[in-house]
């Protein structure tokens, strides 16, 4: 029998779609729910120590509209950096900071440790 040859190329771009779909999907940080208040506020807890993020850098998934604190634990002085939303405040080695804000921008943006590019975790906004 004889394939022709627009299903032979819809068969690889399939394929292809399908070895990139996975690809990306092993790459990307677990996403989990940051616990909640009673007051309705969204805290996500990041500790860092010994150059590492405890646990690794998930991303921490919310909904437009919700109001979240970011809490920050850090053996080393640097600036927390919510980026996209343009937050950031200053933590002294062996001290917690706190950013608040509501969360009134989608998309998916990375929290870091400024001055070491050291990512600390995402905040996915749908």
């Amino acid at each position: 029998m004889f394939r022709r040859p627009e299903s032979r190329l819809a068969g690889l771009v399939a394929a292809l779609v399908l070895a990139l779909a996975g690809c990306a999907a092993a790459a990307g940080p677990a996403t989990v729910a940051p616990a909640v208040a009673a007051d309705g506020t969204h805290r996500i807890d990041l500790a860092f120590a010994d150059g590492a993020v405890s646990g690794g850098p998930a991303r921490y998934a919310v909904a437009v509209g919700s109001p979240v604190e970011v809490v920050v634990a850090s053996d080393v002085a640097d600036e927390v950096h919510l980026h996209g939303y343009d937050r950031s405040s200053f933590v002294t080695a062996g001290a917690t900071t706190t950013l608040r804000f509501v969360a009134d921008v989608p998309g998916v943006f990375e929290i870091e440790l400024e001055q070491r590019g050291a990512r600390l975790a995402q905040l996915e906004v749908s």
